[in-house]
């Protein structure tokens, strides 16, 4: 059954919003890297709004022009952020608590639009494409936010894209590194990563019993994602390699169980990985922090935490249900 909502609408909607950050820095003469920047957001946006349609070579290409604009220094941060850090602290005083409440409606209409946006029929078709719909739902979720933080602050509608530029270029490429190492997770399954880990963990670990397979997918969900930045990407390769195998076939585990705890034991590796730097970097660029590891060493406690937590909690769950 055909949707009147797709991603793809989305993804044109994302790509016209970078497309106009990479208008903003080429029109900005004191931006320390002019051209490189609007190159680099310039081809992101086009990467967003063609999807698709664009021949994956081109794409392909594009891909290795981002990262080679990056890699020669090429996209920097503006000279100049709107605002001094005193009409910041003076603005959040005014409002308060009251700026909690976009952030928080994002979570809460996504829940909603899950549940709901699939269901609903116009016309014969679908409102939203019951595969799509919690991707979907968080993209109309944020939209919504985004107006109602430009009613809370009393500001005109051109603000949220100024802003909204200007804080993507404080982020800076980080942006688009969970989409490359996502990527290259599945690259690294279908080289065969996930299998070599497993002969290897077969020959160095007592696998045959299952407290100590359940340790070695935890952990290794936890290291693997601190070498990638990305828990998505460790997913493939520890899961097919250890996750799998050894858990589910070996010792009968309950598969939805050992996936869900998988993941978040590899939150935890991303709670304690500069390679997650649009969790970990990019709040101490934003934030101004003088010790550029000052998030890391603040989650690091909660991430050892955490991830005996997960281990046990699977131990007890993973063989029993």
């Amino acid at each position: 059954m055909k949707s009147l909502l797709t991603l793809e609408e989305l993804y044109v909607l994302c790509g016209v919003f970078v497309l106009y950050a990479a208008v903003r820095i080429a029109l900005d003469v004191h931006h320390p890297r002019r051209w490189g920047s609007a190159a680099f957001w310039a081809m992101l946006g086009v990467l967003f709004v063609g999807g698709k349609h664009l021949p994956p070579f081109v794409a392909g290409c594009a891909v290795i022009v981002l990262a080679l604009l990056v890699t020669a220094r090429q996209v920097a941060r503006p000279a100049m952020l709107a605002g001094g850090r005193e009409s910041r602290v003076a603005e959040a005083q005014r409002l308060g608590n009251r700026l909690f409440w976009p952030a928080l409606l994002v979570p809460a209409i996504a829940i909603i639009g899950s549940s709901c946006l699939g269901r609903i029929h116009v016309g014969g078709m679908v409102l939203a494409d019951p595969k799509q719909v919690t991707v979907l739902s968080l993209g109309l979720a944020a939209i919504v936010a985004t107006m109602v933080g430009r009613w809370l602050i009393r500001a005109d509608y051109g603000t949220p894209a100024r802003d909204g530029a200007r804080l993507l270029e404080a982020v800076g490429w980080a942006v688009i590194l969970p989409q490359l190492l996502a990527a290259l997770g599945g690259i690294f399954q279908h080289a065969g990563v996930g299998g070599a880990v497993a002969e290897i963990a077969g020959k160095i670990l007592p696998t045959q019993y299952a407290f100590v397979a359940v340790v070695a997918y935890c952990l290794g969900m936890a290291l693997f994602t601190i070498c990638m930045g990305n828990a998505f990407a460790a997913f493939a390769v520890i899961t097919g390699g250890i996750g799998l195998p050894l858990i589910v076939q070996q010792h009968h585990g309950n598969p939805a169980i050992m996936a869900a705890i998988g993941m978040l034991s590899g939150y935890c590796g991303t709670l304690v990985t500069p390679m997650a730097a649009n969790f970990n970097i990019v709040p101490v660029m934003l934030l101004e922090l003088l010790d550029k590891n000052a998030v890391i060493k603040a989650q690091a406690p909660i991430a050892a935490v955490l991830l005996a937590g997960n281990i046990a909690v699977m131990y007890l769950c993973v063989y029993r249900f």
